[in-house]
Parts: C-alpha cells; structure tokens; sequence
C-alpha cells in the first residue's frame, strides 16, 4: 500500500521567530516595495485630481485631516523610508561592505531603528 505524502502545516508566527534580523530586513523591504509599488497609481490619480479641480483639492484636503487618513500616511511613509534606508544598505552589501554575518545584523537593525525614527519625526510633522 503506498501512502500519499499530506501537506505540511507551516506556522508563519514560529517560522518568523526563528528568522535572522537579515531575513527578516529583507522581507519587510520586499513588503514595502510592493506597497509603494501598489500606492502609485493612487497618489498618481489624486494628484491629476488635484491639479485638474478646485473643488477636488478643496475636497481631499478636508479628507486629509482624517485620522484613518493620517495613519495611511504614516504606513506608506514608513514604507518609503524603510524601502530607501534598506536599499541603501543593499548598495553596500552589493559592493561587499558589511557581507560580514556581525556586521549585516546590525545594519540590519540599524535600518529597522532609523526608518522607524524617520517615520516618528515625519509623523509628528504631518499629525
């Protein structure tokens, strides 16, 4: 009798902890280039909006002042930041700067911290 091989069940939460910082950095600057990349056709759209009507500008500035507006900032600008302090360290890793398993982990971090603090000091402007 020949048994069939079952799927396997992956819990994403314990892989994820088990994850080197590198990997993890690497996957969220993934996440965030696929978030931009989605946002643009959006902020391109209210952008033409916004230089073609008045009253669409005048509209969409009183939407903006929406909490659940400012925290949709607040997750594209962490985005933004994330995706440029992230491959600014991908740079050097392409120039084999920092390759070093020590040395990659904590630029890893340090890119996590400063993009999270960018987005802090951006956020207190726009909030």
């Amino acid at each position: 009798m020949q048994t069939k091989s079952r799927p396997k069940y992956i819990n994403l939460f314990i892989l994820g902890s088990k994850m080197s910082v590198t990997a993890k950095a690497s996957i969220l600057h993934r996440a965030s280039g696929i978030l931009l990349f989605l946002a643009i056709p959006l902020i391109l759209y209210i952008l033409h909006q916004s230089l073609i009507s008045q009253s669409f500008y005048d509209t969409l500035y009183g939407i903006a002042a929406h909490p659940l507006v400012k925290l949709l900032y607040l997750i594209l600008i962490w985005a933004f930041m994330y995706h440029i302090c992230c491959g600014v360290r991908f740079l050097f890793l392409d120039v084999h700067k920092g390759v070093e398993i020590k040395t990659a982990k904590t630029t890893a971090r340090i890119v996590i911290v400063v993009s999270i603090i960018l987005t802090v000091l951006l956020g207190v402007i726009i909030w």
